[in-house]
């Protein structure tokens, strides 16, 4: 069966003092997402006699009016035709881990109980399912217990949000942002889960307590047979998901046909079949029998010197923001980007890159498309070299033009006109050098400086990002797999600029290995 490929972000907490930015909240998922289960937290930091502050779950009274504003919001988003599920977050003593709660039908009731076997067990027999998140922290505080999971009630685990990733304790995409949770620990992993037999999914979310659906935070990927509620969630419980860390890596990945996320019973030998379409170039993909490297399916390298000439298909990313050093210029908050990129060919698809509230796509053509960004700075500490926190907002474009043609971008009424021929080449950077002058000037005065730091610094800028070909992001695979004894294959797949995706398994049965999970 061919399925609908629909993106949400499953991990954006609302909290009390926000319920009146709910509205806002939607209007930013609606504008980039095909669905939204909404994930209520009812959590604060509560001062104690003296002044410490722990986090503790808000009055039951005060949680069940914001409970109900949700459920009249959910409501109304459903009857408008835009499929939302209600939810909250669940984390009892600490002691089994934190999951979202999610609801098929708008009818349900929070459940607070000290463990997840208690939580489980409250919603048995019910369309309900609690997901775990950021799995890999400590056993006990807050880390998952995989001793206690229902498979059942969650058929799958965020593996990926912004806490980083929690896949393995071993990987390159670290769990290094939230430093009061960590550090991660291999005890908890995504990979404890395959050992023990589960039958599991994984997918990417935010875990947005700001604003939903941040593109850097990761998202998820349902594969639905359409776009109704009830589609979705059949696709939930069949554990038909996967999670990508940023960009919309499109995967399809099959074993004798059946689609991740299957239980299959295969007689010795089976097809492993994937495609991936992604937004640049891929550089591999590994294939994974239960948490160790089958095989690597190696991209890179097999594109890079083919000519490209006459009408060609490509993708780039275009990305906006940078600008003043707030510790320099404090009131250079954010700055609104007017926008029109226009190709000597046709325009495919467009992808938005968005992080923050703000954004406008105006208009799309069959050769252009308007927009209006709004970029924020930010900084992580503050201190002189400190690490800091660079946002941008943009698209990844799509475009089917001549090689030697061009990309026109106007940018507040100035337009820079970029070769496609250069942009295969290279990405390439463009300071707004009249604004920080001017700037410069107004609030220092004229000076003069040896090198541009003063200016380059606090400049806002604007990234053409590489063009990749057509070659450089889409990749088939087939092979014949022999399988022996019971396990699952997943797929992990690399893009050149680290954006990765990560496909739930499909389960393979014989019969000769691993008996049938037993429930506990």
């Amino acid at each position: 069966m061919e399925y609908k490929k629909l993106w949400t972000d499953m991990h954006s907490n609302i909290h009390h003092e926000q319920m009146e930015l709910l509205p806002e909240w939607f209007g930013q998922v609606k504008k980039i997402m095909d669905f939204w289960p909404v994930a209520y937290y009812p959590f604060y930091m509560r001062p104690t006699e003296s002044g410490l502050k722990v986090e503790d779950r808000y009055e039951d009274g005060l949680i069940k009016t914001d409970w109900e504003q949700i459920r009249e919001f959910t409501n109304q988003a459903n009857k408008e035709g835009y499929p939302m599920f209600m939810g909250y977050e669940w984390q009892g003593t600490g002691k089994d881990g934190d999951h979202n709660v999610f609801f098929l039908k708008n009818d349900g009731e929070q459940n607070h109980p000290d463990t997840y076997r208690e939580l489980a067990d409250s919603y048995k027999g019910e369309p309900v399912i609690g997901i775990p998140h950021h799995v890999a922290y400590q056993p006990g505080s807050r880390g998952k217990n995989w001793d206690t999971h229902d498979e059942v009630f969650s058929p799958f685990a965020e593996i990926y949000s912004c806490h980083g990733c929690s896949e393995t304790d071993d990987g390159p995409l670290l769990m290094k942002r939230h430093v009061h949770m960590g550090p991660r620990t291999g005890e908890t992993v995504f990979e404890r889960a395959i050992e023990k037999g589960y039958r599991i999914g994984m997918i990417a979310a935010g875990d947005n307590h700001s604003v939903p659906a941040v593109f850097e935070h990761g998202s998820m990927c349902a594969l639905a047979a359409d776009c109704t509620k009830e589609a979705i969630w059949e696709a939930f419980v069949n554990r038909r998901v996967y999670g990508v860390s940023q960009s919309r890596i499109e995967v399809d990945f099959s074993v004798d046909g059946a689609e991740m996320g299957s239980e299959i019973t295969t007689g010795g030998e089976a097809e492993l079949s994937f495609r991936i379409k992604g937004t640049a170039a891929v550089d591999r993909v590994e294939i994974l029998r239960d948490n160790i490297l089958e095989k690597m399916v190696v991209h890179s390298g097999t594109w890079e010197r083919k000519e490209q000439s006459g009408m060609i298909r490509f993708k780039f990313r275009l990305e906006f923001g940078w600008g003043p050093d707030i510790r320099v210029y404090p009131d250079a908050i954010c700055r609104v980007w007017n926008g029109l990129l226009k190709v000597d060919g046709k325009l495919l698809g467009v992808e938005k890159c968005w992080n923050n509230f703000g954004q406008e796509l105006t208009s799309q053509t069959e050769d252009s498309c308007e927009f209006s960004l709004t970029t924020y700075q930010s900084t992580a500490t503050g201190k002189w070299m400190g690490p800091s926190n660079v946002t941008t907002e943009g698209f990844i474009f799509e475009v089917e033009a001549d090689a030697d043609s061009s990309i026109h971008l106007t940018v507040e009424g100035k337009e820079y006109t970029f070769s496609v021929r250069d942009m295969l080449k290279s990405s390439s950077v463009t300071a707004l050098w009249d604004e920080v002058e001017k700037l410069t000037e107004d609030t220092w005065g004229k000076i003069t400086h040896y090198r541009d730091d003063p200016w380059w610094h606090n400049a806002y800028k604007f990234k053409v990002g590489r063009a990749y070909p057509e070659d450089s992001y889409l990749l088939e695979h087939h092979e014949t797999i022999n399988v022996e004894e019971d396990c699952c294959y997943r797929l992990r797949v690399w893009q050149k600029n680290n954006d990765a995706a990560w496909t739930s398994p499909v389960f393979l049965r014989t019969g000769q290995g691993l008996t049938e999970k037993k429930e506990d």
